[in-house]
Parts: structure tokens; C-alpha cells; sequence
């Protein structure tokens, strides 16, 4: 695997799948014993998480636009009612 000249690598899928990765996860970088180390932040390390960002979470990278819920009902989770 190679790094660009921007810094950028790629994560092989089967690594993304197994950490939990989707596209806008929040991710930790750590340099220890001569080892760059990649994780995933916790929502609890993020401070100002609101219901919205939790429920745009929840639909993130599902596939679908809105997994067959109407418009009420997404209104409802986006509003922390579910």
C-alpha cells in the first residue's frame, strides 16, 4: 500500500468493516512505539453530538435513501421522538 503525495491511504474494506467505518466516521490517529495506529472516535469523545447527528448516523450508508420510513416518521427521529 502506498501513501499519496497528499497523505491519503485507503483503508481495505475488510479492515473498514471490521472497525466499524463508513464514510463520515470520525476517526483517531496515535504514534506510539514507532506505530501510527488508526481508530474510531466514540461518540462520547465528541463533544456537542446532537439527536440530528445521532439520526443522520442511524440512516448513514444504509443503501437506501430512508429505509421505507415516511416523511413523518424520519421527522421523528430527526427530532429525537422515536
Amino acid at each position: 500500500m502506498r501513501m499519496t503525495s497528499k497523505g491519503q491511504v485507503t483503508v481495505p474494506k475488510h479492515l473498514r468493516d471490521l472497525a466499524g467505518l463508513r464514510p463520515g466516521s470520525e476517526v483517531r490517529f496515535s504514534f506510539e512505539e514507532g506505530r501510527v495506529t488508526l481508530s474510531r472516535a466514540d461518540a462520547e469523545e465528541r463533544p456537542g453530538k446532537t439527536r440530528g447527528d445521532r439520526a443522520v448516523e442511524a440512516i448513514v450508508g444504509t443503501r437506501t435513501v430512508n429505509r421505507g420510513l415516511s416523511t413523518d416518521e424520519i421527522m421523528r427521529l430527526m427530532r429525537g421522538d422515536a
